[in-house]
């Protein structure tokens, strides 16, 4: 269970899901696990294709504003997004990014992991499902809901069809960090 107030920042493009991985992640933790929560986010005017974040500030006491100086998180699926919003990432915080999209930046007071959420949701035959692969590598790293929370409320948050190949994706990003023993302290 949380015990501090964390924040958490999805960083991408528009069209990859990461207000959407926001919203789920802040739902979650509001309805099933009881936790306070505020979300915000930014796009581009292009929207699809142009840069775009989401923030989310979980607490399990009430949280008074929403904003925040730095992130204790920061998950990172495009190169121009990481650019932009890596120096947030507060000393000690903890980021991750896709390998396939992002390079490995140059910073020793962080943690990083790198989840190939692109390539498995490829493999899968549904690379839009990559937002869904690194929700289920969160919720199995991080411990903040339990797989089955968030699979509910992926459930009631994507169209019906594509339910699915969503839910598949966020199975297989939990068992991505069960098979390389992969936590993120928060």
């Amino acid at each position: 269970m949380l015990d501090r107030r964390v924040t958490i920042q999805f960083c991408g493009f528009g069209g990859q899901g990461i207000i959407l991985s926001s919203v789920i992640l802040g739902t979650a933790a509001v309805t099933r696990a009881g936790l306070n929560a505020v979300q915000t986010q930014s796009y581009g005017s292009e929207a699809r294709g142009g840069e775009c974040q989401a923030e989310l500030i979980l607490s399990p006491t009430p949280i008074h504003s929403p904003l925040s100086d730095r992130v204790d998180l920061l998950v990172a699926m495009s190169q121009p997004a990481l650019n932009q919003y890596l120096a947030r990432l507060a000393p000690g915080g903890t980021l991750i990014y896709d390998p396939d999209l992002v390079q490995r930046p140059l910073r020793d007071d962080v943690h990083q992991v790198a989840v190939p959420a692109t390539r498995a949701a490829n493999e899968m035959g549904a690379r839009i499902a990559a937002n869904m692969f690194m929700l289920g590598f969160l919720q199995r790293a991080t411990g903040l809901i339990t797989a089955e929370d968030l699979c509910a409320v992926i459930a009631e948050n994507v169209p019906e069809r594509f339910q699915e190949v969503n839910l598949k994706a966020a199975r297989q990003g939990m068992a991505y960090a069960d098979e390389n023993h992969l936590t993120v302290e928060l």
